[in-house]
């Protein structure tokens, strides 16, 4: 599966997201942006994006995937 396939999936999947997933082999990187995670806990912004991919976790398209999740605000602050 293409990085660029994950990136649709997860921005498909969660309003307003900006995504950017990097892959090597089945093991992907994804860096997602949304004003969906306001207030969510770490954990519940990884089962959001999680259930964007989660049909290709289970066919084996992807073995691993690190999310690291942002509101624009964080973002906006991880990045000045």
């Amino acid at each position: 599966m293409e990085a660029s396939e994950v990136k649709k999936c997860i921005e498909a999947g969660i309003p307003g997201a900006e995504a950017s997933v990097t892959a090597d082999g089945t093991k992907y990187t994804a860096i997602v942006v949304s004003p969906e995670f306001e207030g969510k806990t770490m954990i519940a912004e990884q089962k959001m994006v999680y259930a964007t991919v989660n049909e290709h976790i289970q066919s084996g398209a992807i073995h691993a995937l690190t999310i690291k999740a942002y509101t624009p605000d964080e973002w906006a602050a991880e990045n000045a």
